[in-house]
């Protein structure tokens, strides 16, 4: 199958590259980092040093996920989306010298199977987003997000549920249903999960 790294892209010959993959014009895929089989990594995106992404995973175009990010399989990153990875910036110490790598600690961002972070959301580290979660366009993420949890908003915060195909659950009964699959979930502590009709 192999991959495809245009011309324009700047791969670090230390990054792996999974079969069937395939990074853009102008998208940075730094020292380290390791991508799946079957990921596109759209123009302009960034991917940083030892950042890790499952198989299938889509990181749309401008994108900047800052390292220690943990994407697993089938994660969607949307056009222009930031994952941070200082939890208190700043471009100076105290002492008014200039901040320099080994004066801060990178944290990251995780993101379960088959989560979406919408266009333009921010998701501030450390949070984990639970798989197949929903982060809406535009939201701020400050806080973890349980799986099937669709959130919107700045700061982010739970407005449904939503099944594997994305789409918001609707109630039926007790339960939930997905308009698009047809799959029926219940509620169960703090996520859903799906149940036989």
């Amino acid at each position: 199958m192999g991959t495809r790294i245009v011309e324009s892209a700047d791969v670090s010959p230390d990054a792996r590259i999974g079969d069937g993959s395939s990074v853009w014009h102008l998208a940075q895929v730094r020292e380290g980092a390791v991508l799946g089989e079957g990921c596109v990594v759209g123009r302009g995106a960034y991917i940083g040093t030892g950042v890790r992404m499952g198989k299938n995973c889509k990181v749309q175009n401008y994108a900047l996920v800052y390292e220690p990010a943990r994407l697993a399989d089938g994660v969607f990153i949307g056009p222009a989306v930031v994952l941070t990875n200082d939890t208190y910036p700043r471009a100076v110490n105290p002492d008014g010298s200039l901040k320099s790598a080994h004066d801060w600690e990178p944290v990251g961002v995780t993101i379960g199977t088959g989560a979406a972070i919408g266009a333009r959301a921010v998701c501030v580290a450390p949070v984990t987003i639970g798989a197949w979660a929903t982060v809406a366009a535009g939201a701020v993420v400050t806080k973890d997000v349980p799986a099937h949890a669709l959130v919107a908003g700045v700061p982010a915060r739970q407005i449904g549920w939503v099944g594997h195909a994305g789409q918001r659950l609707v109630p039926e009964g007790e339960r939930l249903r997905c308009p698009a699959s047809g799959r029926l979930y219940e509620i169960d502590n703090d996520t859903i999960r799906e149940v036989e009709a």
